[in-house]
């Protein structure tokens, strides 16, 4: 059983406070002293790096589409262990889910499979009464329990008067009112907020100012009161280990280089795995390592902006998304480091690339010397490619076989050419494979969240000690 106490931050649509309500929660209960665990619903990336600024944690997600619906809880109680609050920010709307599909994916669907009171968050610019009408309907529309709302942008005294009011008249408690506030303001570009790892100092002091106005507008207590509202969860907290025995069993492995859990016979043994990171690579999620770690890799981090050689003893690589077109200029100037990447790849090392590391292998990016392990082309677009797809592995990989079926998702507004060479990555319905199998090297636009598919650590870390 897993007794956490938690509340789902929730709204009726993108742009409304979530994360401005979310990470200020986690600031404010940390700066009193309390150990807080931050997560997200859906793919996103960038919204977990604020959370893991406000209450020092790793922040996760939890997505039922990229994991499945059965580990959604058990990845729940892992994140949150040794916390003593949790806070999970929504997606979009409290009801939107996977396009389709109702409300599969939804923050509704997570707060579901968590048992998790939900915290509404409402942007009251230019409402008055008709809050009340917004209030009544999401609350009778699903089957989540909507504990209380966050007045967010309310711009007089006046104004909260009459909000409070027509709150009382559904019945929905008020548990705090956020008056207008730019310091809280966090920058945005061509794919959304720009992460907390760019903006260095300026993150620092948003996520304090978030924090700041959370601890003046909302009560806290009452807050934790709606989080321990939250029954026991009947749950196991997902581990890596066993996730990478389960995948090594079912593969059929007992003694293949690496012991029948998954793990290194020695600590000797453990092969070095790279991972990129600094500001180009931001995207990752947190199990990938773990997992890497599980599977008997020793897992270390390299910045492309900084570092001009990959790691001692480097045997294999992962490069996962971020935003390498807003660095271009830096990462074509670390000659180094790409001539040793490149060599890596012609040694056949195991290298796995998502999104910007596709870009960043390919042999240039809008013009600009990249790594050139990959014969295309990269540019920048005014396109935005986004969406969950559901694939299939063409090519044998360091990563998968043959026919092997996921759910992943793409998130860029570049385009490579060609958008696959002669051992294509993936391929799905409406479009033509795409991604780049070649010896040692798995490169594609597909994100793809690892604790759905343990078995990709350990055929990494397999391929690692070949």
């Amino acid at each position: 059983m897993v007794n956490t106490p938690r509340i789902v931050v929730a709204a009726a649509a993108s742009g409304h406070g979530k994360t401005t309500v979310a990470t200020g929660l986690l600031a404010a209960l940390t700066a009193r002293g309390m150990t807080a665990a931050g997560f997200k619903v859906g793919p996103d990336y960038i919204d977990p790096t604020y959370h893991s600024l406000a209450c020092g944690r790793p922040g996760r997600n939890l997505d039922p589409s990229l994991v499945g619906e059965d580990l959604v809880a058990p990845l729940f109680a892992h994140g949150a262990t040794g916390a003593q609050v949790a806070v999970v920010e929504g997606v979009m709307g409290l009801y939107d889910g996977r396009s389709g599909e109702g409300d599969f994916g939804s923050t509704a669907h997570v707060a579901r499979l968590l048992d998790a009171p939900v915290v509404f968050v409402v942007d009251a610019t230019g409402q008055g009464r008709s809050v009340a009408a917004l209030l009544h309907g999401f609350r009778s529309f699903g089957s989540v329990r909507l504990a209380g709302v966050v007045l967010n942008r309310v711009g007089s005294d006046r104004h909260e008067e009459i909000l409070r009011e027509a709150c009382e008249e559904v019945g929905t408690p008020v548990l705090g009112v956020l008056r207008r506030a730019g310091a809280v303001a966090v920058p945005s570009r061509h794919l959304g907020l720009v992460p907390a790892a760019e903006r260095s100092g300026a993150a620092v002091d948003a996520v304090r100012a978030m924090g700041a106005l959370v601890e003046d507008g909302v009560d806290l207590g009452e807050v934790l009161a709606v989080a321990h509202s939250a029954p026991p969860l009947a749950v196991t907290p997902w581990s890596a280990a066993e996730a990478v025995r389960a995948a090594a069993e079912a593969a059929g492995a007992r003694q293949a280089g690496l012991e029948a859990d998954g793990t290194s016979a020695e600590a000797g043994d453990r092969p070095v795995i790279a991972v990129a990171g600094g500001p180009a690579f931001t995207f990752g999620y947190a199990e990938q390592a773990e997992l890497l770690r599980a599977a008997g890799a020793e897992v270390v981090h390299v910045d492309p902006l900084r570092d001009e050689a990959l790691p001692r003893g480097t045997a294999g690589l992962v490069v996962g998304g971020g935003f390498p077109e807003v660095y271009g200029d830096e990462l074509a100037a670390n000659k180094p480091l790409r001539d040793a990447v490149r060599a890596l790849a012609a040694a056949n090392a195991p290298i796995a690339a998502e999104c910007a590391g596709l870009l960043w292998l390919a042999r240039s990016l809008d013009g600009r010397e990249m790594c050139g392990v990959l014969d295309a082309e990269a540019v920048l677009t005014e396109r935005l490619t986004l969406g969950y797809r559901d694939a299939v592995a063409v090519s044998g990989s360091v990563l998968a076989d043959p026919g092997t079926r996921v759910t992943g998702h793409e998130f860029h507004r570049t385009a490579v050419t060609p958008q696959a060479g002669p051992s294509p990555a993936w391929a799905w319905r409406g479009r033509s494979a795409e991604g780049f199998v070649q010896g040692g090297v798995h490169a594609s636009y597909l994100h793809l969240h690892w604790a759905g598919h343990p078995g990709f650590a350990r055929r990494m870390v397999r391929a690692a000690c070949a």
